[in-house]
């Protein structure tokens, strides 16, 4: 699967965790199920792509990301 046209972006894969949640400071949050890849930007954000094949752009700026990993997965892949 071609995730992005930029061959500079590097995806890791995230599809160990059912869901992860990106808290902000002004207590709004960003779930986002069934995560499967990840690219971290030199700024911080985060490009993720979801289970169903949407796209999610988080900025850097949240006080909290957590995340649940699928039975039998470390909680900690990276």
């Amino acid at each position: 699967m071609t995730i992005s046209n930029n061959p500079k972006l590097t995806f890791s894969s995230l599809e160990d965790e059912q869901y992860r949640v990106y808290s902000f400071a002004d207590g709004s949050e960003v779930r986002i199920e069934k995560p499967q890849a990840l690219n971290v930007s030199k700024s911080g954000g985060h490009r993720v792509l979801d289970g169903e094949g949407v796209s999610h752009y988080i900025p850097a700026g949240w006080n909290h990301l957590y995340w649940k990993v699928f039975e039998g997965q470390p909680n900690f892949a990276f």
